[in-house]
């Protein structure tokens, strides 16, 4: 068994790629974008776009400065307590 996934092994870098891509026989390359001068290549047209992969932020503030007030952040107003129907006191 081991010698089988030691053949396997060193046979997969034996299957990698030798030749540029080509389009398959009988298809052609996709057509030139409407405001492009030029067809895409291979490589471009294999390359995820950029907002595939955005950015990523991790820090919205770049440097230390004062944070503007939130008109939202407001502390806790009276939280009405909720009334028992049946009359009981809560257990």
């Amino acid at each position: 068994m081991k010698r089988l996934a030691l053949l396997l092994a060193l046979l997969l870098p034996a299957c990698g790629l030798r030749a540029p891509l080509e389009p398959a026989p009988g298809h052609a390359m996709p057509p030139t974008p409407a405001m492009g001068t030029r067809p895409l290549t291979t490589d471009e047209l294999v390359a995820p776009p950029t907002n595939a992969r955005p950015d990523r932020v991790d820090e919205p503030l770049r440097r230390s400065e004062e944070r503007e007030g939130d008109r939202f952040d407001l502390p806790p107003g009276d939280v009405p307590v909720a009334s028992n129907q049946s009359g009981d006191a809560p257990q």
